[in-house]
């Protein structure tokens, strides 16, 4: 095992009811003024937006709105975010949706916290940052595990980029399942594959490993996938959807990779040029990608596929490690599609072209540096070769 720092900052209110405790929590640490965020109609429609108001105008709390993020949120409405705070004297950044309204909060708690620069040096690495206003979550979706992580992720014009600082992880999450339960089932199987890649990508690693963490990180994949199943066919299960709701938090705060060198990441970098060339669902997008990815890397980092196909997927031990770790992988295939998840650029709806499958390597190879990857190192020309195996 490798030395590891675990921060985890986040204070959590779980339960039915909870997003009623919000005017407090925001009182406790120290908001004022607050931008509350948010996403579509739906968290007007449900009537979450109104008990939120109700609960900090019951605290005495200043509030303005900013709604309208989309999947995959956009730096242009960073900016729009930045420059209605200002103009309020916003202190405080309440997201009140999933990931993609969470990342965007952020993005605009970066860009209050130091006007002088362009927020999106951050994201285009060309800085660190040195402060961030405080950001908190009312989470109604659960996949990116953004209301306790350290990760953000913006998308400007086709470029989709991730920051990750602790100055960002938000200081408090109130997570209630109920709020969860009138989302269409793509969004909450796609959610669920969200949730176990952010596990996957740090077990799948050639590093230090601890057996406790190996454990924590195979009980919630097989909860999860449990879970998934349970929602595929009954979408109002509470108990199924507070396992996956915490599941979300724990599979992304740093946890499931206590040990090892911090994870892979290739399939989450390879999803992010499909996301901003096509816009897919993000989880959905994962769960395309990761059996090509796995084909291509397997045999680079094999002990720990057999691994999870026998602990994780259940898979009986084939005639030798390969024949074991294949079936481990056909399986996981098995399972996306018991939840209606795609496995390829077809069944994800979209059909890139030989020159934007190029241009999606070229693009990740920035990203990253030239190279990157744990299970194996994979540099443009294997990242090409990964979309070209899932068209």
């Amino acid at each position: 095992m490798l030395g590891f720092t675990y921060y985890t900052p986040t204070k959590v209110e779980f339960g039915k009811g909870a997003v009623e405790k919000v005017g407090a929590l925001m009182k406790q640490f120290g908001g004022t003024r607050v931008l509350i965020h948010y996403g579509g109609q739906s968290a007007v429609r449900s009537g979450v937006l109104d008990r939120v108001k109700k609960s900090l105008d019951e605290a005495g709390i200043f509030h303005v709105e900013l709604g309208g993020v989309v999947p995959n949120p956009h730096l242009a409405k960073v900016r729009e975010g930045i420059e209605l705070s200002k103009a309020n004297g916003v202190d405080f950044l309440l997201a009140v949706g999933g990931g993609s309204v969470i990342d965007s909060c952020k993005a605009i708690a970066y860009g209050l916290a130091e006007p002088e620069h362009d927020v999106w040096e951050l994201y285009a690495g060309q800085r660190k940052a040195k402060a961030c206003f405080p950001v908190a979550s009312v989470l109604t979706i659960a996949a990116a595990g953004s209301e306790m992580s350290n990760s953000c992720v913006i998308t400007n014009t086709d470029e989709k980029r991730a920051y990750d600082d602790d100055l960002a992880r938000p200081r408090f999450a109130i997570m209630d399942p109920e709020l969860t339960m009138t989302l269409p089932d793509y969004q909450t199987e796609a959610g669920c594959a969200d949730i176990m890649m952010h596990t996957m990508e740090r077990y799948f690693v050639n590093s230090g490993t601890m057996e406790l963490t190996d454990a924590l990180a195979e009980g919630l994949l097989r909860t999860v996938m449990h879970n998934a199943e349970v929602l595929h066919t009954d979408p109002h299960d509470y108990d199924a959807r507070a396992e996956v709701m915490w599941a979300s938090s724990l599979a992304h705060n740093g946890l499931t990779g206590c040990g090892s060198d911090g994870g892979d990441w290739m399939p989450h970098l390879l999803e992010h040029e499909m996301g901003g060339m096509f816009n897919v669902t993000h989880g959905a997008g994962l769960a395309a990608v990761w059996p090509s990815w796995a084909r291509y890397v397997y045999k680079n980092c094999l002990p720990r596929f057999v691994k999870y196909a026998v602990d994780v997927m259940a898979v009986t031990p084939g005639a030798t490690d390969e024949e074991t770790a294949l079936a481990g992988i056909a399986a996981m295939e098995e399972f996306y599609h018991r939840i209606g998840m795609p496995i390829n650029f077809k069944e994800l709806g979209i059909d890139p072209t030989d020159e934007q499958i190029a241009e999606m390597a070229a693009s990740c190879a920035r990203a990253c540096g030239g190279a990157k990857g744990s299970a194996k190192v994979l540099h443009q020309s294997d990242m090409e070769a990964i979309y070209k195996m899932l068209k």
